[in-house]
């Protein structure tokens, strides 16, 4: 489609549309409370790790894992195991040479 001075208010709007439309379904998504932070049972946590329900409870033991703990129930957030499990995350070779990079060009600047 070629763009002239003419077609412009028209593409002008079709932008502005699907802008909308978009913004619509971020917040949609962000405004689902439900689904963001979720609380799982023990063998629901489990199934979100891969590990078994007893690997589980070590880790629950030891305080290696956030939870949530009602009478004898233990409950686990979504959100937060998601953040447990990134915070264990190996950066990548071109992550670490990046950083490396930027440091030695800050101390060469001093």
């Amino acid at each position: 489609m070629e763009m002239t001075f003419e077609k412009l208010p028209q593409a002008v709007n079709q932008l502005f549309d699907k802008l909308e439309n978009i913004e619509r379904l971020l917040l949609a998504q962000s405004n689902d409370p439900q689904e963001a932070d979720k609380l799982l049972t023990i063998q629901q946590a489990a199934e979100i790790l891969h590990l078994s329900v007893p690997t589980i409870y070590t880790l629950v033991q030891h305080a290696k894992v956030p939870v949530c703990k009602r009478g004898k129930r233990l409950y686990f957030s979504k959100q937060e195991l998601t953040t447990w499990i990134m915070s264990g995350r190996k950066k990548t070779i071109s992550e670490i040479d990046a950083e490396a990079h930027s440091y030695m060009h800050k101390s060469r600047r001093r």
